[in-house]
Protein backbone atom coordinates (compact mmCIF):
# COMPACT_ATOMS: atom_id res chain seq x y z
CA UNK A 1 0.00 0.00 0.00
CA UNK A 2 2.66 2.02 0.93
CA UNK A 3 4.61 1.85 -2.48
CA UNK A 4 1.04 2.56 -4.09
CA UNK A 5 0.86 5.89 -2.34
CA UNK A 6 4.70 6.72 -3.01
CA UNK A 7 3.76 6.02 -6.93
CA UNK A 8 0.70 8.39 -7.04
CA UNK A 9 3.04 11.34 -5.02
CA UNK A 10 5.56 10.93 -7.56
CA UNK A 11 2.55 11.08 -10.08
CA UNK A 12 1.02 14.18 -8.64
CA UNK A 13 4.62 16.00 -8.72
CA UNK A 14 5.51 15.01 -12.48
CA UNK A 15 2.00 16.47 -13.32
CA UNK A 16 2.84 19.44 -11.55
CA UNK A 17 5.92 20.01 -13.10
CA UNK A 18 4.81 19.51 -15.95
CA UNK A 19 1.85 21.79 -15.88
CA UNK A 20 4.53 24.61 -14.41
CA UNK A 21 6.52 23.95 -17.08
CA UNK A 22 3.82 24.37 -19.60
CA UNK A 23 2.74 27.28 -17.85
CA UNK A 24 5.80 29.02 -18.00
CA UNK A 25 5.64 27.96 -22.02
CA UNK A 26 2.83 29.58 -22.52
CA UNK A 27 3.68 32.47 -20.96
CA UNK A 28 6.82 32.67 -22.64
CA UNK A 29 5.37 32.64 -26.23
CA UNK A 30 2.83 35.21 -25.50
CA UNK A 31 6.26 37.51 -24.02
CA UNK A 32 7.59 36.88 -27.41
CA UNK A 33 4.65 37.39 -29.24
CA UNK A 34 3.85 40.90 -27.08
CA UNK A 35 7.31 41.72 -27.97
CA UNK A 36 6.77 40.94 -31.76
CA UNK A 37 3.91 42.93 -32.30
CA UNK A 38 5.55 46.04 -30.36
CA UNK A 39 8.64 45.80 -32.71
CA UNK A 40 5.60 45.36 -35.53
CA UNK A 41 4.08 48.34 -34.48
CA UNK A 42 7.53 50.28 -33.91
CA UNK A 43 8.25 49.44 -37.82
CA UNK A 44 4.22 49.96 -39.54
CA UNK A 45 3.48 53.19 -37.59
CA UNK A 46 5.52 56.01 -38.70
CA UNK A 47 4.44 54.78 -42.35
CA UNK A 48 0.76 54.76 -41.57
CA UNK A 49 0.57 57.40 -38.64
CA UNK A 50 -1.53 60.77 -39.64
CA UNK A 51 0.91 63.78 -40.94
CA UNK A 52 1.31 66.62 -39.45
CA UNK A 53 -0.27 69.58 -41.63
CA UNK A 54 1.69 71.63 -43.74
CA UNK A 55 1.79 75.06 -43.96
CA UNK A 56 1.90 76.62 -47.33
CA UNK A 57 3.96 80.45 -47.98
CA UNK A 58 5.13 82.41 -50.74
CA UNK A 59 9.09 82.19 -51.13
CA UNK A 60 10.73 85.26 -51.35
CA UNK A 61 12.27 86.07 -54.51
CA UNK A 62 16.07 85.25 -55.08
CA UNK A 63 17.60 86.97 -57.99
CA UNK A 64 19.46 84.89 -60.82
CA UNK A 65 18.50 81.81 -58.96
CA UNK A 66 20.51 78.65 -60.13
CA UNK A 67 19.94 75.70 -57.73
CA UNK A 68 21.32 76.89 -54.11
CA UNK A 69 22.64 79.92 -55.56
CA UNK A 70 21.52 83.65 -56.43
CA UNK A 71 22.93 86.85 -57.39
CA UNK A 72 25.52 87.26 -59.91
CA UNK A 73 28.22 84.71 -59.76
CA UNK A 74 31.39 87.63 -60.64
CA UNK A 75 30.04 89.33 -57.67
CA UNK A 76 32.89 90.84 -56.16
CA UNK A 77 31.86 89.10 -52.52
CA UNK A 78 30.71 85.41 -51.95
CA UNK A 79 28.58 84.69 -48.98
CA UNK A 80 28.43 80.84 -48.92
CA UNK A 81 25.73 80.02 -45.35
CA UNK A 82 26.09 76.77 -43.88
CA UNK A 83 23.13 76.65 -41.73
CA UNK A 84 20.61 73.67 -40.95
CA UNK A 85 16.72 73.37 -41.83
CA UNK A 86 16.23 72.18 -38.07
CA UNK A 87 18.00 75.23 -36.54
CA UNK A 88 15.36 78.20 -35.24
CA UNK A 89 18.18 80.82 -35.54
CA UNK A 90 18.63 79.62 -39.30
CA UNK A 91 14.75 80.09 -40.04
CA UNK A 92 15.13 83.93 -38.36
CA UNK A 93 18.15 84.33 -40.86
CA UNK A 94 15.90 83.30 -43.90
CA UNK A 95 12.87 85.52 -42.69
CA UNK A 96 13.98 88.56 -41.26
CA UNK A 97 18.06 89.15 -42.40
CA UNK A 98 18.26 87.33 -46.10
CA UNK A 99 15.68 89.60 -47.27
CA UNK A 100 17.38 92.70 -46.40
CA UNK A 101 20.65 91.53 -48.38
CA UNK A 102 18.98 90.22 -51.29
CA UNK A 103 17.99 93.97 -51.49
CA UNK A 104 20.87 95.40 -50.91
CA UNK A 105 23.41 93.42 -51.88
CA UNK A 106 22.51 90.42 -53.92
CA UNK A 107 19.98 91.56 -56.35
CA UNK A 108 22.85 94.50 -57.08
CA UNK A 109 25.18 92.70 -58.30
CA UNK A 110 27.72 92.93 -55.48
CA UNK A 111 27.38 89.50 -53.24
CA UNK A 112 26.78 85.71 -54.81
CA UNK A 113 24.86 83.95 -51.75
CA UNK A 114 25.13 80.36 -51.24
CA UNK A 115 23.29 77.86 -49.17
CA UNK A 116 24.80 74.75 -47.96
CA UNK A 117 23.79 72.60 -45.46
CA UNK A 118 25.86 71.48 -42.32
CA UNK A 119 25.15 67.77 -43.16
CA UNK A 120 23.53 65.58 -39.98
CA UNK A 121 24.22 69.08 -37.70
CA UNK A 122 21.44 69.51 -35.47
CA UNK A 123 20.53 65.75 -35.59
CA UNK A 124 23.85 64.67 -34.20
CA UNK A 125 23.87 67.28 -31.89
CA UNK A 126 20.93 66.31 -29.19
CA UNK A 127 21.69 62.37 -29.91
CA UNK A 128 18.88 61.14 -31.41
CA UNK A 129 19.94 59.03 -33.45
CA UNK A 130 17.68 60.45 -36.37
CA UNK A 131 18.78 61.92 -39.51
CA UNK A 132 16.04 64.77 -40.16
CA UNK A 133 18.62 67.68 -40.94
CA UNK A 134 20.47 65.73 -43.71
CA UNK A 135 17.47 64.18 -44.75
CA UNK A 136 15.58 67.86 -45.14
CA UNK A 137 18.64 69.48 -46.66
CA UNK A 138 18.70 66.15 -49.50
CA UNK A 139 14.98 66.57 -50.32
CA UNK A 140 15.78 70.68 -51.15
CA UNK A 141 18.41 69.41 -53.12
CA UNK A 142 16.21 67.71 -55.15
CA UNK A 143 13.67 69.99 -55.28
CA UNK A 144 17.17 72.18 -56.90
CA UNK A 145 16.93 69.19 -60.04
CA UNK A 146 13.48 70.97 -60.65
CA UNK A 147 14.60 74.32 -60.56
CA UNK A 148 12.71 75.17 -57.17
CA UNK A 149 15.38 75.08 -54.78
CA UNK A 150 14.24 78.15 -53.20
CA UNK A 151 10.96 77.45 -52.65
CA UNK A 152 11.64 74.19 -50.85
CA UNK A 153 13.91 75.85 -49.11
CA UNK A 154 11.28 78.47 -47.65
CA UNK A 155 8.28 75.53 -47.13
CA UNK A 156 11.31 73.21 -45.37
CA UNK A 157 11.44 76.36 -42.98
CA UNK A 158 8.31 77.27 -42.57
CA UNK A 159 6.92 73.43 -41.45
CA UNK A 160 9.23 73.28 -38.75
CA UNK A 161 8.30 71.43 -36.23
CA UNK A 162 10.81 71.30 -33.21
CA UNK A 163 14.45 69.29 -33.47
CA UNK A 164 13.53 65.73 -34.64
CA UNK A 165 10.30 65.57 -33.62
CA UNK A 166 8.79 64.72 -37.08
CA UNK A 167 9.31 67.58 -39.00
CA UNK A 168 10.82 66.08 -41.89
CA UNK A 169 9.93 62.30 -41.95
CA UNK A 170 9.87 61.10 -45.58
CA UNK A 171 6.26 60.92 -45.73
CA UNK A 172 6.18 64.25 -44.46
CA UNK A 173 8.59 65.68 -46.88
CA UNK A 174 7.48 64.07 -49.76
CA UNK A 175 4.19 66.50 -48.86
CA UNK A 176 5.72 69.45 -48.70
CA UNK A 177 7.56 68.75 -51.79
CA UNK A 178 3.97 68.48 -53.15
CA UNK A 179 2.58 71.26 -51.99
CA UNK A 180 5.60 73.51 -53.27
CA UNK A 181 4.48 72.19 -57.02
CA UNK A 182 6.82 69.28 -57.81
CA UNK A 183 6.90 66.81 -59.59
CA UNK A 184 6.38 64.05 -56.86
CA UNK A 185 7.80 61.44 -59.21
CA UNK A 186 10.90 62.70 -60.03
CA UNK A 187 11.31 64.57 -56.67
CA UNK A 188 10.75 60.74 -54.98
CA UNK A 189 13.20 58.98 -57.87
CA UNK A 190 15.99 61.28 -56.98
CA UNK A 191 15.16 61.30 -53.13
CA UNK A 192 14.62 57.73 -52.66
CA UNK A 193 17.94 57.12 -54.56
CA UNK A 194 19.80 59.26 -51.69
CA UNK A 195 21.38 61.45 -55.25
CA UNK A 196 22.57 64.25 -52.51
CA UNK A 197 23.26 62.26 -49.58
CA UNK A 198 27.30 62.53 -50.56
CA UNK A 199 26.59 66.44 -51.30
CA UNK A 200 25.11 66.79 -47.65
CA UNK A 201 27.81 64.73 -46.07
CA UNK A 202 30.24 67.01 -48.11
CA UNK A 203 28.35 70.24 -47.02
CA UNK A 204 29.10 69.39 -43.05
CA UNK A 205 32.72 68.80 -43.79
CA UNK A 206 33.48 71.67 -45.29
CA UNK A 207 31.32 73.46 -42.43
CA UNK A 208 33.96 72.05 -40.15
CA UNK A 209 36.91 73.20 -42.12
CA UNK A 210 35.89 76.41 -41.94
CA UNK A 211 35.71 76.58 -38.30
CA UNK A 212 31.53 76.53 -38.13
CA UNK A 213 30.68 75.65 -34.59
CA UNK A 214 27.51 76.44 -34.28
CA UNK A 215 24.02 77.70 -37.21
CA UNK A 216 23.80 79.80 -38.94
CA UNK A 217 27.41 80.61 -39.85
CA UNK A 218 28.74 82.65 -43.01
CA UNK A 219 31.66 82.21 -44.97
CA UNK A 220 32.45 85.22 -46.90
CA UNK A 221 35.17 85.31 -49.20
CA UNK A 222 36.61 88.49 -51.92
CA UNK A 223 39.70 89.12 -53.69
CA UNK A 224 41.56 92.13 -52.27
CA UNK A 225 43.78 94.99 -54.04
CA UNK A 226 46.76 92.83 -54.41
CA UNK A 227 45.40 89.82 -55.19
CA UNK A 228 44.90 88.27 -52.35
CA UNK A 229 42.01 85.87 -51.22
CA UNK A 230 40.51 87.48 -47.93
CA UNK A 231 38.19 85.06 -45.86
CA UNK A 232 36.09 85.87 -42.85
CA UNK A 233 33.63 83.50 -40.66
CA UNK A 234 30.20 85.68 -39.10
CA UNK A 235 29.18 83.16 -37.15
CA UNK A 236 24.91 83.84 -35.62
CA UNK A 237 21.73 84.85 -36.64
CA UNK A 238 23.13 88.36 -36.82
CA UNK A 239 20.92 91.45 -37.77
CA UNK A 240 21.34 92.96 -41.28
CA UNK A 241 23.46 95.95 -39.46
CA UNK A 242 26.33 93.37 -38.98
CA UNK A 243 26.42 91.72 -42.57
CA UNK A 244 26.43 95.50 -44.04
CA UNK A 245 29.41 96.51 -42.04
CA UNK A 246 31.03 93.34 -43.35
CA UNK A 247 30.24 93.55 -46.78
CA UNK A 248 31.10 97.27 -47.11
CA UNK A 249 34.58 96.84 -45.73
CA UNK A 250 34.82 93.95 -47.59
CA UNK A 251 33.34 96.28 -50.90
CA UNK A 252 36.04 98.74 -49.52
CA UNK A 253 38.90 96.33 -49.95
CA UNK A 254 38.05 94.42 -52.44
CA UNK A 255 39.63 94.56 -56.16
CA UNK A 256 38.39 96.84 -58.81
CA UNK A 257 35.61 94.76 -60.67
Amino acid sequence: MSNVKDVSKRQMRREQIRRKEQRGRMIGIALITIGALFVAFLIIWPNVKPVTGVTVVDPNPRPQADMNSMGDPNAPIKIVEFSDYQCPFCENFSKDTEPALVESYISTGKVHFTYRSTGNWVSQNINSGLTESEDAAEAAYCAGDQGKYWEMHDMIFANVLGEDVGSFTDRRLSLIAEKTGLDLNQYEECYSSNKYRDAVIKDGQDALAAGVSGTPSFLMTYIDASGKEVSELIEGAQPFSVFQEKIEAALAAAAPQ
